[in-house]
């Protein structure tokens, strides 16, 4: 089994690093592989709807990381992404990549544990979370839960590595991951399948 984490900083080895790292080394003392993947410091385009991704399985542009990711979060069995807090809401840059990529993904992440992790230097981390998380219950992801919500302090990654409680709740946050991907493992073992997805209903309320 293999978890995907997205670190959603521009800084490959910052505060967001960190949070991650903890939750990368619990899941390997948990037998669950990792890849870490950070989406970089370069321009990332944002989706203009223009649907060929329906036809082609990937983003018409091609010059980001986003189509190499979502080639990893395809084959991952769960995902965990990660971003800094910037004025409330997660990094910008990240939201742009996020959201070509689960528009390019096409319903295939459906059924992948995932969760969110931010990291602030003293608020708005509820604000960023959430905005994280609407893109998994958007895309009938289960949403892995901790003892807090997931989130780290500090203006450095020392400072990080002093937030006790922010790093035991990404520690649970990752022993909760390898225990669901067990879960569904053992499901499939015994046959459970996956849910029925009906055929998606779209309404407006313009009358």
């Amino acid at each position: 089994m293999n978890v995907l984490l997205i670190n959603g900083s521009p800084n490959e080895k910052g505060c967001t690093y960190t949070a991650l790292s903890e939750v990368i080394r619990i899941l390997e003392q948990e037998n669950i592989s990792t890849t870490l993947f950070h989406i970089g410091k370069q321009p990332i385009q944002g989706c203009i709807g223009c649907g060929v991704c329906r036809q082609t399985g990937k983003c018409i542009y091609d010059e980001d990381k986003v189509n190499s990711c979502l080639d990893l979060a395809k084959k991952a069995d769960g995902i965990i992404v990660g971003s800094p807090v910037y004025y409330a809401g997660p990094n910008g840059a990240l939201c742009a990549f996020l959201d070509r990529l689960f528009f390019a993904s096409n319903g295939t992440l459906a059924f992948k544990p995932a969760a969110a992790i931010v990291s602030s230097r003293r608020a708005g981390g509820p604000a960023a979370f959430d905005r994280l998380n609407k893109y998994f219950t958007i895309s009938h992801m289960p949403i892995v839960s901790s003892q807090y919500w997931n989130e780290v302090h500090g203006s450095m990654p020392a400072d990080v590595l002093q937030d006790a409680e922010g790093l035991q709740t990404m520690r649970s946050l990752a022993r909760n991951m390898a225990w669901l991907l067990r879960c569904i493992q053992a499901g499939q073992n015994q046959g459970i399948t996956y849910p029925e997805k009906e055929e998606i209903i779209r309404t407006n309320f313009i009358r």
